[in-house]
């Protein structure tokens, strides 16, 4: 992605991780899922920093940050880095907009690690069980056969599977870049990592724990995806004390890239209620 740059280093025990801050403002901190980066929040983060400062990060294994053997990069591994990203960051309490496996991030950092947020907005997220797609079950149970797939079928898998996330279709540039840090033989072998280390007892965890959540929560959802099925964002509002759904039509999993324009409004909208 032109320009998409992350410049600053956070060391953990388990390797670098990579991020970037930009605008001015109240702070924001975007989380991405999987199997992406933080380079899908690129169009939404550069408008948001119209009035915010924001802050981007490759999780541990991901995009930009270290890719290593034997790495936890589960859900509680992330979750405790992202706290610790926040003392890091010192930055009281800053909005946090999560998407897809960054949902269960950021809650678990809230519910289990006491990190502080003014506001949470969170689109298309992994939060309720059951989730993963047979597929995703299947590589989770066979992941070092998957290893070992020769690089050309397993470039033509990624994209498949990568491009499932959006519902009208990606743009074959923005589908290579999602895609790349995935190729090589260290790319190959840590896509395959953090799918068979997707444990759903991370949510389990926290599920029960929803009613908890005593901030403002938005909840975004693209009426189109087909990973994490609208019922399912239905089902997550209604569990969270006064939050409130918006439904964006037509997009996908990948709202960011299908409706930029749309969730961009609706975080602005959000983000800006309590100021």
């Amino acid at each position: 992605m032109a320009g998409w740059e992350l410049p600053e280093r956070y060391e953990t025990p388990g390797g670098t991780v990579r991020w970037a801050r930009f605008g001015e403002g109240p702070p924001v901190v975007l989380l991405h899922g999987t199997p992406f980066s933080s380079c899908v929040w690129r169009d939404v983060g550069r408008a948001l920093a119209a009035h915010h400062e924001v802050y981007v990060w490759d999780m541990l294994g991901y995009g930009r940050s270290d890719m290593r053997a034997g790495q936890d990069v589960s859900l509680r591994a992330q979750a405790e880095i992202f706290a610790a990203l926040l003392e890091h960051w010192d930055l009281g309490e800053p909005s946090v907009v999560a998407h897809d496996f960054g949902g269960a991030v950021s809650l678990r950092a809230r519910l289990l690690h006491g990190a502080a947020y003014a506001r949470l907005a969170l689109v298309d997220v992994v939060a309720l069980a059951p989730w993963g797609s047979p597929f995703f079950r299947l590589v989770a149970g066979n992941a070092p056969v998957f290893e070992r797939l020769p690089p050309n079928l397993h470039r033509a898998l990624v994209r498949e599977y990568v491009g499932t996330a959006s519902g009208p279709g990606l743009h074959p540039a923005t589908l290579d870049a999602l895609v790349e840090p995935w190729l090589g033989e260290e790319g190959q072998a840590a896509f395959y990592r953090q799918i068979a280390q997707a444990d759903q007892r991370y949510t389990d965890e926290i599920e029960p724990r929803l009613g908890e959540l005593d901030l403002p929560v938005l909840v975004c959802w693209g009426t189109a995806d087909s990973w994490l099925p609208l019922e399912r964002g239905k089902d997550l509002a209604s569990r969270i004390p006064g939050a409130r759904l918006t439904l964006l039509d037509g997009a996908g999993h990948l709202a960011q890239e299908d409706a930029p324009a749309r969730l961009t409004g609706a975080l602005t909208e959000f983000l800006s209620a309590g100021r």
